[in-house]
Formats: C-alpha cells, structure tokens, sequence
C-alpha cells in the first residue's frame, strides 16, 4: 500500500516559517514529480510548488521567492520550506506524486498513470 505522510505543520504568526515534510513508502527517485498542494477554506486546491525527479522545480507565481521544495532521494522524502509566511498562506498543504512529468496534461498521458495523495497538514498563519 502506497503511503505519503506529510508532518511539519502547525500555526505560526505571519512572517514566520515552517518546513513540511512529506515521508514515502515510494521510490520517489522513479517518480517523475513530486508536488505540494494547498487547500484553503472554500477554495479549490492549487499546487504550490513542484520537483521533478531530475530536479525541475515550479512555483506558484504567489509563492515564488518565499517557498522552496527540495528532496532527498535517500529518505524518499520531499520538502516544503516556506519563510516569510502570510495569512494567505493558510491552508491544508497536501503531498502528491504524480507519474507524469511536470505540465504534462492527463489527456496527453501514455502508459500506465499513477496520482497518490497524503493525507494533509494544517498550516494557519495570523496575522
């Protein structure tokens, strides 16, 4: 059974940091990218920030600058560093690995396509 578990989260007052973690069961060196998405109240979720398994990363235009995602392919493990954080920054924060590479659209998809979820991490930044 395939597990992502993410820690890390908590509440932190606006300009703080934290640093989420997202521990697999999966080889993520074989996954093509490794994705952190957010929830937040009444909104859809929107991904984060994004790194592929040759090291591409991608960033929300609203995180850029501020947020970082790195692995360790020793630990099967994917980060979240985020400084200088903003109430809108609140949110249930999710791990995906994904079987496509980064942009790549589903319908474009050849093969056999895995998308694996955690079960998410409460962020909440006060202002």
């Amino acid at each position: 059974q395939v597990q992502l578990v993410e820690s890390g989260g908590g509440l932190v007052q606006a300009g703080g940091s934290l640093r989420l973690s997202c521990a697999t069961s999966l080889s993520i060196i074989s996954i093509n990218t490794m994705g952190w998405y957010r929830q937040a109240p009444g909104k859809q979720r929107e991904l984060v920030a994004a790194i592929t398994s040759d090291g591409r990363t991608d960033y929300a235009d609203s995180v850029k600058g501020r947020f970082t995602i790195s692995r360790d392919n020793a630990k099967d493990t994917v980060y979240l560093q985020m400084n200088s954080l903003k109430p809108e920054d609140t949110g249930v924060y999710s791990c995906n690995a994904d079987s496509r590479r980064l942009g790549l659209q589903l319908k474009d998809y050849i093969g056999s396509y895995y998308s694996y979820w955690g079960q998410g991490t409460q962020v909440t930044v006060s202002s």
